[in-house]
């Protein structure tokens, strides 16, 4: 009989019972990030909306706030997934190669080919996405990036001039500065529709100035 005692599911005193499971979810995070990342890439943050991400990640708002917080948060993931699947090649050539000189050289030449690949949006997601940006949180983050790589520069400059790589009087602060100009500027260039070998002949010019001891 309903509701007997030998019917009743037993629970050992003490034991508590296990709370059902929340429904799972039913789309793949990385995927649903990786769509994001292209999203805001393309457009920029200000122009990239909610309704947009939903559609182009294929889910519900509620899905979305849960999965990844509100627009700003994604964003904020968006712009740390994309240093890793995409930007890395700047950290690596200032940590791999034995001179500013030619970690620069590295950096734009890699450049060249990142910002042009086919398969993503051209440029810089970081560099782009600041334009025509209004909410200042998201602009000083961005900004904040941009001149953290600017200072990664002049530190290895700085370095080099210690060690003999770079005549003494090099100023390291504008050096840096303009490095971090020419990589800008190429990113621009190729959302403009610059090709991979312009943007090489760009990275060809930028280095034959370089200071040399």
């Amino acid at each position: 009989m309903v509701g007997s005692e030998e019917t009743k599911t037993q629970v050992e005193p003490g034991v508590r019972r296990a709370k059902p499971r929340g429904r799972p979810r039913s789309f793949d995070r990385e995927t649903a990030l990786e769509k994001a990342i292209l999203a805001f890439w393309e457009h920029g943050y200000e122009a990239t909306s909610v309704s947009d991400l939903t559609r182009v990640m294929d889910i519900g708002a509620p899905s979305l706030y849960a999965a990844f917080g509100d627009k700003r948060s994604l964003f904020e993931e968006v712009v740390r997934e994309y240093g890793v699947r995409y930007g890395s090649f700047s950290d690596r050539a200032l940590a791999e190669e034995p001179t500013a000189r030619a970690a620069v050289e590295r950096m734009l030449r890699e450049a060249a080919v990142a910002y042009t690949a086919p398969g993503h949006p051209h440029g810089c997601l970081v560099i782009h996405a600041a334009t025509n940006c209004s909410t200042p949180e998201v602009e000083e983050s961005l900004r904040g990036r941009r001149n953290a790589n600017i200072a990664a520069f002049e530190s290895r400059i700085r370095a080099d001039i210690a060690a003999g790589e770079l005549p003494a009087g090099t100023d390291a602060a504008a050096l840096a500065r303009y490095t971090g100009a020419v990589i800008q500027g190429m990113s621009q260039q190729a959302r403009d529709g610059a090709s991979r070998q312009d943007l090489e002949a760009v990275a060809e010019i930028a280095l034959a100035i370089w200071p040399r001891t």
